[in-house]
């Protein structure tokens, strides 16, 4: 079972993502990684001879402990998925540190490959607080799944909004174990989050929300996430970290909510924006500055299947046209193949000129909030393009 060897790993001392992944890549696998011998150990780049025995000891006493841990974790109702397996997402797997394991309360679905993550400052203001709650239910509505660090403030608000979408989704990524309730008003959130998404750490049963673990905890926070919208962020706050990870290790898009120029909570977001960041102020900047899915996460999407889904809930569909690549007319492309039924009954309410989408619900029959759902997908596939308004028409490539 490569779960136990990947878990092992993880509680090794000594060694963390990089040296994990290293290890591996020399012995072939997780398993055979967990029999690492002190010479070859100390032959990895990182390590030498004095630490090679150190973490050799530890590897052995790991065969113990990670049964140990896989009890802790059923006691709590937690699962823990390693890289080999299908549920690891993708978009994760994709980063050059991916965690060996990840603690897992509820679950994750095909379509949080469409996710944007959300961070900002834990003091923040009335005004980052609404627009945090705003723009999770916004994204929300739109099929995207909302990632964000469940902390007090911009996190906590973020995770709200995403829920008062009936359908939405959304995922906590703690800097502590999923047993560990931190902030510990947040017991009732991280109760509906894993009902309504997942919760997920990569620190072991128990472990406490030391300082240390949340810069590390950052990097799964973008690397679940396609782009990263930082709401109120302070000129030293850790959300600039998440950003700076987001678009110089992982080639994540990176959103920016100007805020109060006298505000000193949004010295950071101005900065981001003078530096480059994308303005994001409504749904639209997002869904139109939203880049193609990374190369990594790309050659891997193609062994994933949307869920079919209950006839009478959205259906939800993966992004994996490049809208930036071009490519033949849509009549040629045989794009056909990926929409559901839904997808193409609206598509064919969409002309070569602007249509309003009052028009759209009108000839399909269907509800506003699917048909606003679908049309942000066919948007994100560069199927159909946004105009400002209400307007859409069929993309021309």
């Amino acid at each position: 079972m490569a779960l136990i060897h990947w878990l092992r790993l993880s509680l090794t001392q000594g060694i963390g993502p990089i040296l994990t992944r290293r290890l591996i890549e020399a012995t072939g696998s997780a398993e055979a990684a967990c029999d690492a011998s002190p010479q070859l150990l100390q032959k990895i780049e990182g390590i030498g001879s004095s630490k090679g025995r150190h973490i050799s000891e530890s590897l052995k006493r790991s065969a113990d402990e990670a049964e140990q841990e896989l009890a802790k974790a059923h006691a709590t109702g937690a699962r823990i998925i390693c890289p080999d397996d299908d549920e690891y997402p993708l978009l994760l797997k994709s980063i050059p540190d991916p965690p060996s394991v990840l603690y897992i309360k509820g679950g994750f679905e095909p379509r949080d490959l469409n996710s944007i993550g959300i961070v900002g400052s834990r003091q923040c203001s009335m005004y980052g607080r609404e627009q945090a709650e705003r723009f999770g239910a916004l994204l929300a509505g739109a099929a995207l799944t909302v990632i964000s660090g469940g902390a007090r403030g911009i996190d906590s608000s973020a995770h709200r909004g995403a829920m008062q979408h009936p359908a939405g989704r959304t995922i906590a990524v703690l800097g502590c174990g999923v047993d560990v309730v931190f902030p510990p008003e947040n017991t009732a959130l991280f109760a509906q989050i894993a009902q309504r998404g997942a919760v997920v750490s990569e620190y072991a049963m128990g472990s406490a929300p030391i300082a240390d673990n949340f810069p590390r905890r950052n990097r799964i926070v973008s690397g679940l996430s396609r782009a990263i919208l930082v709401i109120e962020a302070a000129a030293r706050s850790g959300a600039l970290i998440t950003a700076r990870l987001a678009n110089e290790d992982q080639g994540r898009t990176v959103f920016a909510l100007p805020g109060r120029v006298d505000n000193p909570m949004s010295e950071g977001t101005h900065q981001l924006l003078r530096d480059g960041a994308t303005i994001a102020c409504n749904l639209d900047d997002i869904v139109n500055g939203l880049g193609p899915l990374p190369i990594e996460a790309m050659e891997l999407v193609h062994d994933v299947a949307a869920p079919a889904g209950d006839s009478d809930e959205p259906e939800y569909e993966l992004p994996f046209a490049d809208s930036s690549a071009p490519s033949a007319p849509v009549e040629d492309s045989g794009f056909e193949s990926v929409l559901t039924d839904r997808q193409k009954q609206i598509f064919d309410c969409v002309g070569r000129d602007a249509t309003s989408v009052d028009a759209i619900i009108d000839r399909t029959e269907l509800p506003a909030q699917i048909v606003l759902q679908e049309l942000t997908l066919l948007s994100l596939k560069a199927i159909v393009k946004r105009l400002d308004g209400q307007q859409f028409v069929r993309s021309r490539r």
